[in-house]
């Protein structure tokens, strides 16, 4: 098939990839978010799947809508027979999907329908979830509701941080997205439609769901430190200032902290919570690199007494 695919962050150029490897289909062109600023200097860069778009010469168009004009007009002009999907980040119209014969088909990061929305990957850490996985499925104008072409499933494992999962969602689900585009032109796959049941949402993570609520019990400061790790990242609040918590483990033997009180030993530091206590192992503080949390202890030199979360809102 001609294929024109829409992505434009890190995680979406192992299917780009694929697909350009697979030999079996033409990737005509790469649909991605305009260039944005990054670094100190704010210089505008091109979006990572641009950039490899770029240096497989391969055609990149970058709308700042997806309903302008001159893009439906392109797009119209390559024909494509199928649009595949992943992290575009822009809602497309009606008008748009309607170009190719087989529609756009999105690569998702959680076995639909749970986790319908931006945030799938941290939503099914923070939520405890055992298993995950990524599904491909046909674009209509609902949030991820459209019927599925194909599932692989993915273990979470208890240290995944979202970044960890992600990674290896990417890869597997580079693989998946091939296959379901060998699938649709050969006419051995079928979307099938979603369930009515079992539908949740995993709207994005801000940074308010990213602070850490030490009344909580201790699986659950975990969980949240690991979904929102490497973004948009854990935080609580001592002596007044931001504290990144990159890096926790639960330590059910240690039972007698109260909720955010702190215990310095000579290389760990621990916080409780509102069940047993978590070791305190890679932290970040304002305007500082992330370094191990028994430096950051010694640096602060903390006080009996001291907790953390205990502050206003910052």
């Amino acid at each position: 098939m001609r294929l024109v695919f829409a992505g434009t962050p890190e995680v979406a150029v192992p299917a780009l990839d694929a697909l350009i490897a697979s030999g079996r289909h033409e990737v005509a062109a790469v649909v991605t978010r305009p260039d944005a600023p990054a670094g100190r200097g704010r210089r505008l860069v091109a979006s990572p799947v641009a950039q490899r778009a770029e240096e497989a010469g391969i055609e990149v168009l970058k709308p700042h809508r997806p309903r302008d004009e001159d893009f439906l007009a392109r797009l119209r002009e390559i024909a494509p027979d199928c649009c595949p999907v992943v992290a575009y980040g822009a809602l497309l119209p009606r008008v748009a999907l309607d170009v190719p014969a087989h529609g756009w088909v999105n690569l998702h990061f959680s076995l639909l329908p749970a986790w319908r929305g931006a945030a799938p990957v941290q939503h099914s850490i923070m939520a405890g979830d055992e298993i995950t996985g990524a599904s491909t499925f046909l674009i209509e104008e609902g949030l991820d509701s459209g019927p599925v072409y194909g599932t692989v499933t993915e273990e979470i494992r208890s240290t995944d941080t979202s970044g960890d999962l992600l990674t290896r969602l990417a890869f597997a689900g580079a693989g998946l997205l091939a296959a379901t585009m060998d699938g649709i032109e050969d006419g051995t796959l079928k979307a099938v439609p979603q369930p009515a049941d079992g539908i949740t949402l995993a709207p994005k993570i801000t940074v308010d769901d990213a602070r850490i609520d030490w009344a909580a019990p201790a699986l659950r400061v975990d969980r949240v430190v690991r979904g929102c790790t490497p973004a948009p990242g854990a935080w609580t609040t001592f002596r007044g200032e931001r504290l990144k918590l990159i890096h926790v483990a639960p330590v059910p033997e240690r039972t007698e902290l109260a909720p955010g009180a702190l215990e310095v030993g000579k290389n760990n530091v621990y916080a409780g919570t509102g069940s047993y206590a978590v070791e305190l192992l890679w932290v970040q503080a304002q305007g500082k690199k992330p370094m191990k949390a028994a430096d950051w202890a010694r640096g602060v030199r903390i006080s009996s007494g001291e907790s953390l979360g205990t502050e206003g809102t910052v």
